[in-house]
């Protein structure tokens, strides 16, 4: 039988999910290979006695970073927002330098890459993380190289991921290096997942994220924007409306709201779009018009260059169930 050992640490305000979703994922291949290969999984706690995840339940861990640990083939380092509390711990730290010097590979899901970085883990190598989190990771670890858009990134022996069920991603991944592309399919079929998903982050998290003060005289050119997408703005057009310069309508707009009046423009075009292509059944040549695209080429030329999925995919795999015929809601749902 093919046995590899994998460590899973727990920290208090650990994220069950990260540990509960690769588990049961890694525990399907016993079954599915009748017996001929599996993975034996121990919990590793950062400190003695039961462990409390971010949902409030509990495990009791197999092993400490105190104790005396088996070689282990794989370490996985889960999220939760108890790692900003963890993740500078010298024991800890210690604790995967160790086990990096002997397992074959060192993993982190969502946010924690960052106990991987506090350990020296991260220099120079390409990883990715929650997007919510990558502003604070650029921050911390300044010389990691960071991938923000991407669901899963493997660089060598390390192999980081977005959030949450993004450990999934990670699990099957792994599976597949060490049993096959077959047995990763199997398991993706019974979990009901995706092999691999298309696409990066930017499908699931909002794209506006830029929003000005309330009192800011930037809210009317941004509210302009989204009530308007069909219109072929410019930063002099935008500038004429709240009688300025466009030099320094740009220079306000990115200090305010981090991104330029144009990439404001083309982040709220494809959020508008996704949320069509979600609840309405317009076609692409209408969808492109409402939101400002110069033809249905056009569009699937952008929204692919963005999303990295095309726009029949992206509505395939996150249409509602309930949809709109006329799609009127659009530019108040963008917002």
């Amino acid at each position: 039988m093919k046995r590899i050992k994998v460590g899973m640490l727990v920290f208090p305000g650990f994220q069950l999910l990260d540990i509960a979703g690769p588990r049961d994922a890694f525990a399907e291949v016993k079954v599915l290979s009748k017996g001929e290969g599996e993975y034996e999984m121990l919990t590793v706690g950062t400190t003695r006695g039961a462990v409390q995840s971010s949902s409030g339940l509990t495990t009791m861990p197999d092993r400490t970073i105190f104790d005396e640990c088996p070689d282990f083939d794989t370490i996985i380092v889960p999220g939760g927002l108890g790692i900003f509390d963890a993740f500078d711990d010298p024991a800890l730290s210690s604790w995967l330098k160790r086990q990096h010097k002997h397992c074959r590979r060192l993993s982190a899901i969502c946010n924690g890459l960052f106990a991987l970085g506090s350990a020296g883990l991260l220099d120079n190598k390409v990883v990715t993380t929650h997007w919510m989190d990558v502003p604070r990771l650029l921050e911390t670890f300044p010389r990691a190289k960071v991938e923000p858009d991407h669901i899963f990134v493997r660089d060598g022996d390390i192999y980081t991921t977005a959030g949450v069920t993004a450990g999934i991603d990670l699990s099957l991944a792994m599976i597949e290096d060490d049993f096959g592309r077959q047995m990763a399919i199997d398991v993706a079929k019974y979990l009901i997942v995706y092999l691999r998903r298309a696409g990066g982050q930017s499908q699931f998290s909002p794209l506006l994220e830029s929003q000005a003060a309330s009192d800011s005289n930037m809210v009317a050119v941004q509210q302009f924007i989204l009530e308007n997408l069909h219109v072929p703005h410019t930063v002099a057009s935008l500038a004429e409306r709240v009688h300025m310069s466009a030099r320094n309508l740009s220079r306000i707009f990115a200090k305010e709201c981090g991104v330029t009046p144009m990439t404001f423009l083309a982040n709220a075009r494809i959020d508008a779009a996704r949320r069509l292509l979600e609840a309405t059944d317009l076609s692409l040549r209408e969808i492109a018009s409402r939101c400002g695209f110069e033809g249905t080429i056009g569009f699937r030329r952008v929204f692919n260059r963005r999303l990295q999925i095309n726009p029949m995919d992206y509505r395939d795999r996150f249409r509602s169930k309930t949809v709109r015929r006329d799609g009127a809601e659009h530019a108040r749902a963008s917002r």
